[in-house]
């Protein structure tokens, strides 16, 4: 087996349906039940202008050479509608790793979830408009190699955040997380059920009705000292 210059066909198998519900869960809601630890950072955020807000779909993961978008192409024609495309990159911004042609393929031809990249686009202004979910880490004109070597469909680490093929990955205008596939289907009561509850605390915050008594107890409980006075 060619480690490291391979590409594997199959992914675990998933359910589509999980799609719908989490398609109406935001990312920081569905961050707050994972206890704040799988958003992907390193300045990862959406750059387009989907339509729907909520973007789900289950990862075709690319583990790319730094600036090299071969295997990237590999994976565009593997991809379907329920699939969101993950591009390791080696931490590198020096190359866009896609552009307007790339995107408009999938988008178009392949009708995929998403493409989320550990990289640069360039087309910016296009794509910025575009109504398809792309994340990335910002814009550069150089494009891509394409001469790879590299991997579709095994474990890779985008933002610090370990990504598995089939892992479901759900990204708003927040940021992008990352739900192990195993852990999907019971997350979700958690999540649907803190959103509710997150909601309900939006409303008390509007009609004042919140109760901040915790914020006084925790400044308490931590020895705060409240003084009656200017500092001098």
């Amino acid at each position: 087996m060619s480690i490291g210059n391979r590409v594997f066909i199959k992914r675990p198998a998933f359910d589509v349906e999980l799609l719908k519900h989490y398609e109406q869960l935001p990312a920081a809601n569905i961050a707050d039940t994972m206890n704040r630890i799988a958003v992907l950072g390193n300045g990862i955020k959406r750059i387009s202008s989907p339509k729907k807000p909520i973007m789900a779909g289950y990862a075709i993961t690319v583990k790319a050479r730094a600036g090299d978008n071969l295997m990237l192409h590999a994976a565009l024609d593997m991809a379907t509608e329920n699939d969101v495309i993950v591009v390791s990159n080696e931490g590198d911004r020096s190359r866009a790793l896609m552009g307007e042609i790339m995107v408009a393929y999938a988008h178009y031809s392949r009708k995929i979830a998403g493409i989320v990249l550990d990289g640069p686009v360039r087309d910016i202004d296009t794509l910025s408009v575009m109504d398809f979910p792309i994340f990335a880490t910002g814009s550069n004109p150089a494009g891509p190699f394409k001469e790879g070597p590299g991997e579709v469909n095994t474990p890779i680490a985008v933002g610090g955040v370990a990504v598995c093929p089939g892992d479901l990955i759900v990204g708003d205008a927040d940021g992008v997380i990352v739900v192990p596939l195993n852990d999907a289907a019971a997350l979700l009561d958690k999540a649907t059920s803190y959103a509710k509850f997150d909601a309900s605390k939006v409303e008390a915050a509007k009609n004042g009705t919140a109760n901040r008594a915790w914020v006084r107890k925790s400044l308490d409980e931590k020895g705060v000292e409240f003084i009656d006075d200017t500092y001098r």
